[in-house]
């Protein structure tokens, strides 16, 4: 894995608490911090101009600079930034990650099987051209069925959905965790911390019960906890 998911932070010691009371691990680093669940890693910068997204480190970038589809290339210390249609930044590093980035040794956090990064896009077709540009490619769905499930070689996967096909709040970008049906005593677990539960959905339940959540990290991210 050579890519990270980037967010900044109005407060690092709330950041942190965020993910600790999750049971994502900090990395260690000599600068920064660095949480990980053992399924991505998630950099906090304290920076108040730094903005969710995802952050893929490569020796070069150069070839990318010719591809008008991914737009304005604006220039940050150590690469480059841009974003997607939906607004969504991707900063594009030159050279190597500054922290280690096998993170096999760490833990499953509270929230349970990450799969990835999820965004919804008004523009579907001009979004994913946009993603396939930077190397990514269609792994599970259909533009047809409205989602596909697009993977990159650095390890970061994103989940792209039609607008409007979900009932419920969508935050741009949020991880999603599937947790089938272990989900409702993952909720459970969350609600004895001090998080904040964003929203609580039943949209999905016949029985109009809470089996979904969503989460909101203090940089921005959205978190979705969901059974399915």
């Amino acid at each position: 894995m050579n890519s990270f998911i980037y967010t900044p932070t109005p407060n690092l010691a709330k950041s942190k608490s965020f993910f600790q009371q999750l049971n994502f691990q900090e990395l260690p680093a000599e600068k920064g911090a660095y949480f990980s669940d053992g399924r991505c890693i998630i950099e906090i910068n304290e920076n108040r101009s730094t903005r969710p997204g995802i952050k893929i480190y490569k020796d070069s970038w150069k070839e990318m600079h010719d591809k008008k589809v991914l737009g304005s290339f604006h220039s940050i210390e150590g690469g480059q930034v841009l974003a997607d249609p939906n607004g969504v930044w991707v900063y594009l590093m030159e050279g190597e990650s500054p922290i280690p980035t096998d993170i096999t040794q760490y833990p499953l956090s509270t929230l349970g099987n990450y799969m990835g990064v999820s965004l919804e896009a008004v523009n579907f077709e001009g979004t994913r051209t946009f993603w396939e540009a930077l190397g990514f490619s269609i792994h599970m769905g259909t533009p047809e069925q409205g989602w596909i499930v697009l993977m990159h070689p650095s390890g970061v996967g994103i989940s792209l959905m039609k607008a409007g096909s979900c009932p419920h709040m969508f935050i741009n970008p949020s991880l999603t965790y599937f947790n089938g049906k272990n989900n409702p005593g993952i909720i459970e677990k969350v609600r004895k911390t001090d998080v904040l539960i964003y929203e609580e959905v039943t949209a999905f339940s016949e029985k109009g019960e809470v089996d979904n959540i969503i989460l909101r990290e203090p940089g921005g991210y959205g978190f979705f906890v969901f059974n399915d």
